[in-house]
């Protein structure tokens, strides 16, 4: 087959078309990764990293900065303590409705306005620098049921989906219209220069889902419905994260019009890859695969390579191969993530 362009190779894999080799995405490293990475692959910056990869995606953050939060998905100050570094976002914090049952209190809490916090211009420049060869990935994350979830404290807003669902409804609904609004500056500021988004909630854990799936379809999939018909409304690719096992929505999210299911988390019950390429592998891609839990912390290189080729066999297309989390950590040996890229790059054996 002819080689074909990043852009090309990711959309026919989207597609679940033939492709000359596998779509592949390094992810998001942690920060607390980036200095063995780069002293590994012999670069200074991510940038410099994905081109030593030859990677085919490209993240971009929408960027947002306002008094309490430089990160959209820390937008919302809920726990009331001012500033919040990234890495401390929590939901275990007791939230601002916590106690709070009445919908109309949704209006008590001091929403922010995105227009105020995210400069067009920021948008546009830091899409532009991005590499016009790859694709082009805003990562916009919303949110919305995390978020929900830290405005009560996690203990307290899975009792309020049963006591007081109004409330809770209420109180996602605000939040939904928050990232709406704010993807809106997003899109206009680059229109025609992405390729991809990036949203998502966490729905599982290792073993299921962390609430029944009616709960789920109830609460969270109509505002997840609405991000992704704003997203393909601009002609966007819509990729959806959920950490752990999620197998019981997967159907939901295909309805809603989701283009790629991110992570494949893949130690995760019922998320197997040959299980979901059998049940799912004719209606949507993945993305994902390779697991991040055990075998690129703890595993070699030569086990990483035989990972790959695995998925390789079960996924001919329709699979974009990458870590089964979008941040490789500080514990990820860089030897495993050049065997995975080394491996989805390698001529299949004849």
């Amino acid at each position: 087959m002819t080689e074909m362009s990043h852009v090309e190779r990711f959309r026919a894999t989207v597609d679940r078309k033939p492709v000359d080799r596998p779509c592949t995405w390094l992810g998001i490293p942690d920060p607390g990764a980036h200095r063995r990475l780069f002293e590994h692959f012999g670069v200074a910056s991510l940038p410099e990293l994905i081109e030593a990869l030859d990677d085919d995606i490209v993240p971009i953050d929408l960027p947002y900065h306002s008094p309490t939060a430089d990160a959209v998905y820390a937008a919302f100050d809920f726990a009331q303590k001012g500033r919040v570094p990234r890495e401390h976002r929590t939901l275990n914090s007791p939230g601002f409705f916590e106690d709070r049952t009445d919908p109309n209190d949704a209006d008590l809490f001091d929403w922010p306005d995105p227009a105020n916090y995210i400069s067009p211009d920021e948008c546009e420049r830091l899409v532009g620098r991005a590499s016009a060869e790859r694709v082009r990935l805003g990562v916009i994350w919303s949110a919305h049921f995390q978020d929900a979830c830290a405005a009560f404290g996690m203990e307290n807003a899975l009792i309020t989906l049963h006591t007081a669902p109004e409330m809770f409804r209420a109180v996602i609904d605000r939040i939904v219209e928050f990232y709406l609004q704010a993807n809106a500056i997003f899109y206009a500021a680059t229109e025609g220069q992405l390729h991809a988004v990036l949203i998502g909630n966490d729905f599982g854990g290792q073993q299921g889902l962390l609430l029944s799936p009616e709960m789920i379809r109830e609460f969270a999939l109509p505002g997840t419905r609405r991000l992704v018909e704003q997203a393909k409304g601009r002609g966007l690719t819509v990729i959806h994260h959920s950490c752990g096992s999620i197998c019981e929505i997967i159907p939901d999210l295909i309805e809603i019009g989701v283009d790629v299911i991110h992570p494949i988390q893949a130690l995760a019950k019922g998320m197997e890859p040959s299980v979901l390429r059998r049940d799912f592998g004719d209606r949507v891609a993945f993305c994902g695969g390779v697991d991040a839990q055990n075998l690129l912390v703890r595993g070699s290189p030569e086990q990483v390579e035989e990972a790959v080729r695995g998925l390789r066999l079960i996924f001919p297309t329709g699979l974009i191969i990458s870590p089964s989390h979008e941040a490789i950590l500080p514990d990820t040996p860089p030897r495993n993530v050049a065997a995975l890229f080394k491996a989805a790059r390698a001529k299949p054996a004849l």
